[in-house]
């Protein structure tokens, strides 16, 4: 018997954009996102012919021909009921590609599907090739069985699941299932869980029926991959090869534009980012909307713009963490393992017990699944918590989405003190800048431009005057006008205690504020050290 599983939707007239986005948003499940990317590698081609070196990418990637062992499901055919059509398959990847083995694995029956001895060449095989047709017939033999469930072992222990056309679709959990113009939405495999895939994109103008998959799901990015064309997922890397384009979507929110960019062959993008970008951009601030207060309610800030820490600094961190009895938290995430002082070692720990700290602890997690309850509470009665610097998207990859968070502002709704040098003052704000993983210049990246908001209504630069940051922090501000921009120079601390800000250090403190007057016009106000700034007033403090 034919089971159908099939949820469809559609865009229905008269249904507002911002109606449907705040429906799916509410009911969205909002796919894990893992730091590290994911394991094993999928191929998905966007169907028509396939130039052979992405044949020849997917077969070395399945072991070459000594160790291959490559499973063809050509289910999503209509004509694979028929054992010619199935013995043709074989015989055209075996002529095309001599000296590997591939085995053919085909049933509309989902019992059959469920099977162990059905299933068995799949767990031997080093690759599998979903071929072209009609997704929701993979969907319907396939979905919620072994063989599923196989497929998912297959890419955990490092194999290959590659596909064209309908073989490309069925590869995300939310799936476009046909659909001239507004698309009809099902459930596919989740092999690139936070994306929905299209195919022929480009050849069949497709991008307009994408665009309405992503606002009735606008919590995922869309993958719209041209004939010709396939993109390689592996780790957090997308990768383009071929002969023509795949394309990268945003949809359109109330808080953002629709984004598109395209790659071509030898193009490579961060999937993490475009998977975090969808639900970051649901909660950025509009242009015009009111600002969240740049204060801190209770407990204090110290942010270090980098470089070396002065000692009215270091005094000043101390004394607002309890002096002698402060029980601090270093947390040394923004550095790669082993180059932190995950011992606890670090010199900003020589630092504290110079000054008398006795009580200093490590929070040493670099990925969300070392957050757990007994790790994090080492915060449950600290009095300072400090960041070390390195690389602010790595704090976000390790504790965005866990209760590490809510632990810090408890910290400071205690009274306590947060403080950080270069990544670890910038990711107190609520715009996080610079938080690229690309290791490029931009001033941040759409999926790590969310801080841990200590300090809300701020972006927060580094480093600022020592590398000349001051027309690129003046530029994000135009664009951002909701927030106030805080450059930090090297050897210079802003401390923050509710609305107020004062400099401390050696060099010099910016602010550029574009909530009066336009943002075209912008300029810093330079304060120096004993200066000091009312964040809410947005003017010198006496």
């Amino acid at each position: 018997m034919r089971v159908a599983i099939l949820r469809r939707m559609t865009l229905r007239p008269g249904l507002s954009f911002c109606a449907m986005l705040l429906t799916a948003t509410a009911a969205a499940q909002w796919p894990a996102i893992d730091p590290a990317g994911l394991p094993g590698t999928r191929i998905l081609a966007g169907g028509g012919k396939m130039p052979d070196a992405v044949y020849e990418r997917f077969l070395a990637l399945a072991g070459g021909a000594d160790k291959a062992r490559i499973v063809l499901i050509p289910t999503a055919s209509g004509s694979a009921d028929e054992a010619a059509e199935r013995a043709k398959t074989l015989a055209r990847w075996q002529q095309a590609h001599a000296g590997y083995r591939f085995e053919v694995l085909h049933t509309r029956d989902r019992a059959t599907a469920d099977r162990e001895d059905f299933t068995a060449p799949l767990r031997s095989a080093t690759a599998v090739w979903l071929g072209g047709g009609v997704q929701q017939n993979l969907a319907d033999a396939y979905l919620g069985t072994r063989v599923e469930r196989e497929l998912q072992a297959l890419l955990a222990r490092g194999g290959v699941v590659g596909g064209t056309s309908a073989g490309t679709a069925i590869q995300t959990k939310v799936m476009i299932a046909s659909g001239r113009d507004a698309p009809e939405m099902a459930t596919g495999f989740d092999f690139v869980p936070g994306a929905i895939s299209d195919q022929h994109f480009l050849a069949r103008k497709r991008l307009p029926r994408l665009q309405q998959a992503l606002a009735l799901h606008p919590d995922h990015f869309g993958l719209g991959i041209d004939e010709g064309t396939a993109v390689e997922i592996g780790g957090r890397t997308i990768a383009v090869h071929g002969a023509s384009k795949a394309l990268l979507v945003l949809g359109a929110t109330p808080m953002n534009e629709g984004r598109v960019v395209e790659l071509a062959a030898g193009d490579r993008a961060d999937l993490v980012s475009w998977q975090r970008a969808p639900r970051s951009r649901l909660g950025v601030l509009r242009h015009g909307d009111p600002l969240h207060a740049p204060r801190v309610d209770r407990g204090a800030l110290v942010l270090v713009g980098g470089g070396r820490i002065p000692p009215a600094v270091m005094a000043r961190f101390v004394a607002l963490a309890g002096g002698a009895k402060a029980k601090v938290v270093l947390v040394p995430g923004a550095m790669p393992r082993g180059e932190g002082g995950d011992d606890g070692d670090e010199p900003f720990a020589r630092l504290l017990r110079q000054a008398g700290v006795a009580d200093v602890r490590t929070l040493p997690c670099r990925h969300p699944r070392e957050a757990t309850k007994e790790a994090l509470a080492v915060l449950a009665d600290a009095t300072g918590v400090w960041f070390g610097g390195g690389r602010q998207w790595r704090l976000v990859d390790a504790f965005d989405g866990t209760d590490a968070i809510a632990a810090f502002h408890g910290v400071l709704a205690r009274g306590g003190v947060i403080g950080g040098s270069s990544a670890g003052a910038t990711i107190q704000g609520e715009f996080l800048v610079r938080g690229n993983p690309h290791g490029n210049a931009e001033m941040w990246c759409r999926g790590y431009d969310r801080g841990f908001g200590f300090l809300p209504g701020v972006a927060v630069d580094q480093h600022f005057v020592a590398r000349n940051r001051e027309a690129d922090l003046r530029a994000l501000i135009a664009a951002q006008p909701n927030y106030v921009g805080l450059g930090l120079d090297e050897g210079t601390a802003a401390v923050v205690q509710g609305a107020l800000l004062e400099v401390v250090g050696d060099s010099t403190v910016a602010v550029f504020d574009a909530r009066r007057g336009e943002a075209s016009k912008l300029a810093a106000n330079w304060l120096r050290a004993g200066d000091r700034w009312d964040l809410v007033a947005g003017e010198r403090a006496k």
